[in-house]
């Protein structure tokens, strides 16, 4: 395992330490060879990860272009690539190795990996009930609904947040 974060590590800083959005263009069809039955599953999971940071990013690099008098397009299509290829290589990397394993040379990142999946799978759930409720009332178009479901979440995050730092402090988390 030791030798399977090393290379994870080199590859990661090898594509974040291109300065070429040509170079990208081989290595996101290598990925896309490496993910062969995945790829699809893989590619909808990274557009729907990064669109909304890419496309806050690129609009407000068009804005300054703009202002600026300059072409966006170079840099906007670089930063894209960049995002994408190594976004599809760290969900690529572990869809294929344990994410637990991978962290269990540090009992601090277990600990932490562990807590954020447990919040992740709470909030998948909880997610999954309130999309149930939807289906099941057709509540979709009663804004009352949402707001209360987004409420809920709210206060989720809020109490969770709190209840996961306490218990990171009772583990030496903290030194206040």
């Amino acid at each position: 395992m030791a030798k399977l974060r090393v290379a994870f590590i080199v590859i990661l800083f090898a594509l974040l330490l291109i300065k070429e959005a040509l170079y990208y263009l081989p290595i996101i069809v290598i990925l896309w060879l490496v993910a062969y039955r995945d790829f699809l599953k893989l590619n909808k999971r990274v557009l729907f990860s990064i669109v909304l940071f890419n496309s806050a990013v690129s609009i407000g690099y068009l804005i300054m272009a703009f202002i600026k008098g300059i072409s966006p397009w170079e840099y906007i299509i670089y930063i894209n690539l960049k995002v994408y290829t190594t976004t599809f290589f760290v969900m690529l990397f572990f869809s294929r190795v344990n994410i637990v394993k991978f962290f269990e040379f540090s009992k601090a990142l277990s600990y932490l990996l562990t807590l954020t999946l447990s919040m992740v799978y709470s909030y998948i759930h909880s997610f999954n009930e309130f999309r149930l409720a939807i289906k099941a009332r057709g509540a979709m178009e009663d804004i009352r609904f949402l707001q209360r479901v987004f409420l809920f979440f709210f206060q989720k995050a809020m109490h969770d947040s709190k209840e996961r730092a306490i218990a990171m402090k009772a583990r030496g988390f903290f030194d206040d």
